[in-house]
């Protein structure tokens, strides 16, 4: 896991190390794609990093960073949610698994009651991302709604990420290295508050009896599944 782990991290430095090149839009959005149902590649660290350099000399083009990241975050949720469709959320182990099967449970019921709020969220959170668009494609989640929904809060993401990274790379406009350092532990501190702050307000609806009661008539256990998670012909 080390030496995966170190061959991503390796990628987002070649990536960032090669700003000025006209290739490196296609990676930003081939990056995000890949991103979108496979949350350990690093997407966030190349787009902060890569905006961090946009003042710099020979830096990316922060517009073409922007739709690039954009772009490729809008495709990869997509292709989720048509993996969500295609495939189900029971076939493969780690689905099957009671901890994902609750969170695919509580992210079915999210999409009955907030469906905007939980997938615009979601986009800033890794592993939540993928699990609700996952989802929201084995439940049948309407697509037309899904889409605009899904390209709002990729501009947003995108957006998020290139602010942190502009702002770092001003403050250490004469220390480029450090502004990308920076500006990703910054990106990666807020998606950690975001994600405690969802868990917050879940943990606060549990703690309501008539909350936690629907919690438990409605958890989906490993051997519990409704039928409706298996998935269905995409239309």
């Amino acid at each position: 896991m080390g030496d995966f782990n170190a061959l991503l991290n390796t990628i987002s430095d070649l990536v960032i190390g090669a700003a000025g090149q006209p290739w490196v839009y296609a990676v930003v959005v081939i990056g995000c794609i890949i991103d979108g149902f496979f949350p350990p590649f690093p997407s966030e660290s190349i787009v902060v990093g890569l905006a961090a350099l946009v003042l710099t000399p020979g830096g990316p083009n922060l517009w073409l960073l922007m739709i690039a990241a954009a772009l490729g975050a809008f495709l990869g949720d997509n292709l989720a949610y048509v993996i969500g469709r295609r495939v189900g959320i029971t076939r493969y182990r780690w689905m099957r698994r009671p901890v994902m099967q609750r969170a695919f449970g509580r992210v079915a019921r999210g999409l009955d009651q907030r469906a905007v709020p939980l997938l615009l969220v979601a986009r800033f959170i890794p592993i939540g991302r993928v699990a609700v668009n996952l989802t929201a494609g084995a439940t049948r989640y309407s697509w037309k709604s899904f889409m605009p929904i899904s390209a709002l809060s990729a501009t947003m993401w995108a957006s998020y990420s290139l602010g942190i990274g502009a702002v770092a790379g001003v403050w250490f406009k004469e220390n480029q290295l450090l502004g990308v350092v920076v500006s990703v532990v910054i990106a990666a501190l807020l998606g950690l508050v975001v994600d405690r702050v969802c868990k917050l307000i879940q943990s606060r609806k549990q703690v309501n009896p008539e909350s936690a009661t629907a919690t438990a008539e409605g958890s989906l256990g490993a051997t519990d599944v409704d039928p409706v998670l298996v998935g269905a012909p995409l239309r």
